[in-house]
Formats: structure tokens, sequence, C-alpha cells
């Protein structure tokens, strides 16, 4: 039996793609006046003045922007404004790309050169804040809200609630939107290198939308804490398009850790929903208080692994489980989940396995070929670890202007992924590891991750807490060897050497005692993943010799 998926046929079925402007009118419309939008600096919309704002927006940004400038920056934290400014570009036919406000200042220029924006809209007390500058490119949130109207008000609450919504999908042109017409541009972590513009269609981004509704069967009593940055193509999709085109609420708050802030919307709000990442989780378990989370039902850990002890200490303290999820920025980024006991259909197959991602979305197919293949048409039997390909309607259209590393990501429509993973028998994936966090030594393969857990372990380490990172660098004995980034701890890296030997790591995954130093904090990435490239940087810097992470 070979390892492609083998979906059950609600994994199988193919929706109609869901044109993403279009469900938007028809979800904030019939919500009414029902609250859909709220935010930590005291915004409240109800789905009717929401759609009103929307549509306001929409018409200065069509005063004020070129016929012509087809994509705009969007350099804001998540709060109600950045949903108003991201939807009104998209029901204007435009490109929203919204820029990373956690990197360096080179990296943002580059960013908003490969993107060729003419606009960047922002804030320059936020700009002040993230200390980033966007040039002469700066299109002030505020000054565009003082260009609005009382023209533009009547116009969009007679839009918003008179007109016809088929009347108002061709006054907007929306009837001409297709498909695979381009929604966003996604500038990738820069993880483990320079960025690269993810360009996602509307397809791309609304099966995923699609997706998250069959997977958690989302209602109107349903409330997402929405923490994640819009830069980040799992906030993008998950608490932008989900909130906007479905029935569930969202309130937002301008960065994922804040613990105390964050807890106090979901009391406050009675949230049943909280989409984030293993870090953050981390931060939630030591700072916010149990009872801000007692209403959450759903709790999804994606853009890293989840390890069992943040599972175990979340679900201790806040008694709902978090479940783990897998995706890629190429890929919408969701490709699969493992859905939650509360959200599971009665007689339905097991859809959950914990230690697993879940299974792949609706249309979206997995296979898994031999690590060092540069096609997906050599599969695996079941069970084999190996290269992790994907296919479906999430696979993005490719990189911005780069046609050479997009021929070289997708081959006959199968995206390679880069990580190490394993299909079982049910269709479910387990990743591995990242095709570059192993190391080759002494012609074995060592994975980093499974000797940084247990060298946190070592190091007692609590609640999923990372107190230490495993890069490698250059070795001409054995090729590679393993280093150790650590933050400041209590025993001599002897001692953490034998306590790595007493828990039976192989004597060849054990790092030597000089290959130790110490840092200030673990290098991560805004999205809070493990920033990788920083992370080899340092290595290289430490140890003399060019280090791959």
């Amino acid at each position: 039996m070979h390892a492609s998926s083998q979906p059950t046929p609600a994994t199988d079925e193919r929706p109609e793609p869901m044109v993403l402007q279009r469900q938007m009118l028809r979800a904030l419309r019939s919500a009414g006046k029902r609250l859909k939008v709220a935010d930590s600096l005291g915004t409240r919309l109800s789905g009717r003045e929401l759609l009103i704002r929307i549509l306001a927006a929409r018409r200065v940004l069509e005063r004020e922007l070129d016929p012509t400038e087809k994509r705009v920056g969007v350099f804001l934290p998540p709060t109600a404004a950045a949903v108003v400014v991201n939807a009104a570009l998209a029901l204007s036919g435009r490109v929203a790309v919204n820029l990373n406000y956690t990197v360096s200042q080179p990296i943002l220029d580059t960013c908003i050169r490969l993107a060729g924006l003419k606009h960047v809209i922002s804030s320059p007390t936020f700009l002040k804040r993230v200390e980033l500058d966007v040039g002469d490119t700066l299109l002030d949130a505020a000054t565009l809200r003082k260009k609005l109207t009382l023209a533009d008000r009547v116009v969009a609450a007679f839009q918003a609630t008179v007109l016809p919504v088929g009347m108002l999908d061709s006054a907007l042109g929306l009837d001409r939107i297709r498909p695979d017409d381009v929604l966003t541009v996604i500038f990738t972590s820069g993880s483990t290198g320079d960025p690269k513009g993810v360009v996602l269609s509307v397809k791309n981004v609304g099966s995923n939308v699609q997706a998250v509704d069959r997977l958690v069967h989302l209602s109107a009593g349903d409330v997402a804490v929405g923490s994640l940055p819009f830069f980040h193509s799992y906030g993008y999709m998950a608490t932008l398009w989900v909130p906007l085109a479905l029935e569930p609420a969202c309130v937002y708050h301008v960065t994922p850790l804040d613990a105390q802030a964050i807890g106090n919307l979901a009391r406050e709000h009675h949230a049943t929903i909280l989409m984030t990442t293993p870090t953050f989780l981390r931060t939630y378990i030591r700072r916010t208080p149990a009872e801000d989370f007692s209403s959450l039902e759903v709790v999804f850990a994606s853009a890293e692994r989840l390890p069992n002890e943040v599972r175990e200490a979340f679900e201790k303290k806040f008694g709902v489980r978090p479940w783990e999820a897998y995706g890629a920025t190429e890929l919408s980024p969701l490709v699969a989940a493992n859905v939650p006991p509360a959200r599971h259909v009665p007689g339905r197959p097991v859809d959950a396995r914990e230690g697993t991602v879940g299974r792949p979305i609706a249309g979206c197919h997995a296979r898994i070929s031999p690590r060092d293949a540069n096609e997906p048409t050599d599969e695996l039997p079941v069970g084999q670890e190996g290269l992790l390909w994907i296919r479906g309607p999430n696979v993005m259209q490719g990189y911005l202007d780069r046609p050479d590393l997009t021929e070289r990501a997708i081959r006959d429509g199968w995206y390679c992924t880069g990580d190490v993973a394993r299909l079982d028998a049910d269709g479910f994936i387990t990743i591995t590891g990242r095709e570059s966090r192993f190391s080759k030594i002494g012609g074995e393969m060592v994975p980093h991750v499974t000797v940084e857990e247990k060298l946190n372990d070592v190091l007692g380490a609590t609640d999923g807490q990372l107190l230490a990172v495993v890069a490698a660098v250059r070795d001409p004995r054995k090729g590679e060897r393993l280093v150790v980034l650590h933050l400041p701890m209590d025993k001599a890296p002897r001692e953490v050497c034998q306590g790595l030997a007493d828990a039976g790591l192989p004597n060849l995954w054990i790092p030597a005692p000089d290959s130790f130093s110490e840092i200030d904090e673990i290098p991560a990435l805004g999205s809070g993943k493990l920033d990788l490239k920083k992370l080899t940087t340092i290595a290289s810097e430490r140890f003399g010799a060019e280090g791959t992470a």
C-alpha cells in the first residue's frame, strides 16, 4: 500500500470555489445587528456597521489610488481598522500586501521593492512604535479617514442595507471576479532565507475558509480571538477571512504576546475559538488567569510543532485541550488538522489523532516520496518516512516574479513542503522534522528537534519552554557537528551531555561540551516560530563555520 492520503468521502469532495468578496457581502448583511468585530482599542462593530465602513473605505481608496495600482501595502496590527482596509482593497479588486512589522528595515525595504508598492497604508504612530519606516510610500490611515465624506457614508449605508445583494455585486464588479484572480501576496517569514512573495488567489484562500468551516462547523455563536498578524498566512486566512466570509465574530488585539489583554478580550466576549501557535500557548499558560479562557471550545496550535507538555499544561489550567494543525504559506496555509472532540460529528470516522497534524482538508492530497527525490512520483509505502508533497486547491499560484523558484517548488501540481513526514493507513500525517533541521553526521541523519526536546528536558524546561536550541556547523571530520545555543543555565555543559546520554540519546546525537554557547534570548519570528535563519547566523558567528539550522 502506498502513502498517498486515503481520503474519506468528505475529504475528497471538491466544493465550488468560494468567491470571498461576494461571500463577505452576504455574511455581513446576514449578521445584521449582531456583533461581528471588536478590538482592544474599544471598537465594536455589528455586521451592518462593518459592511458600511468597508464600503465607505472602498470609495475613499478608489479616489486616492491610481486605477492601475494593483498591489497596495498594509502595515497595521490586527485591529478593526486593519480588517476594514483589507476588505476594502479586496472589494476594489486590488491585492493587499500585508507587510511584516517584526522584520529588520532592510528586509522591509526588500519586500516593498519586490512587490512594487507605490503606497503602504499605515500610521506614523505605529511606525514609530515598531521603529520602522516605509519611506515616501506612506498613506496615513488617519488621513484617509478624514477624507471620508457625508456622501461616502450615505452611499455606503444604502449599499449595505437597501440595495439587493445581487445588484451590489454588479455595482462593485464582483460578478467579474474569477477564482484564479490574485487576492493577496504574503511574504514568507524568511526563517530559512530571504523572504519570497507568495501569490495566493481567491480560490486558494477561499478553499481554506471552506475547509475550516467543514472541520469545526462554525456558527453565529462562535467568537474567535484574533491576535495573529495578517502578514502571517495563518492570521490572514483564519482570523481575517474566516470571520469576514462566515458566521463567527472575531475580537482583535494588536499582539499575541500580551497574555493579559488577550485573556480580558476572551473573557469579555465569551470567545469560543483560539487559533494560535505553541509559542503563544506557553505565554498564556504562564500569564493568563484560568477563568479568562473558560468559554473556549476549540484551540488550534499551528505554525510549529505542538509539544505534548504544552498540550497537557494548557488543558490542566484551562480545561480545553489544544489540537495540532499543519500548513505552509505556500498552501494558503492550511493542509491538515485534527478536529477537536467538541466539534466532532457523531457517526463520522475518527478525525483526530494525537501526535499527528490530522488528515488533509477537503480536496487536498498528501504524498510521501524518498527524501532525495525531486519529483513526487515515487511513493513510499504507508508508515515510511520521507518528503511530504501536497496537491489541492490551496497550492499557491507561485512565487512573485520568480518562475525559477516556483518550478522548483511545484511539480505537476504537487508542492514540495520541505518537511519530513509519514502517513498512516487512515491518512493522518505525522511531521517528523524539516529537511533543513537534520544533520548528516558520520553518515547518519540526526534530527535537531529530537535532540532539542531531550536537551530541554535535561535543563528542566516546563510547560514546553524553550531554554536551548540546536543548530549545526560544518565539520571537516564528520561533515557537520551539532551546536547548542542556550539561555543561562545552572548546569555545566558536561553535566548536560551526561544527561542526554542518560536519556538514551545515541553518542552521535550528543553535542560536545565545547559546542555550547549562551545567548540572551531564543531567536524567534513575529509568528512565534523559531527564526532558523538567525539561529544559523549566530551559530556561524559563535563557532566560526557556516551553520545549517
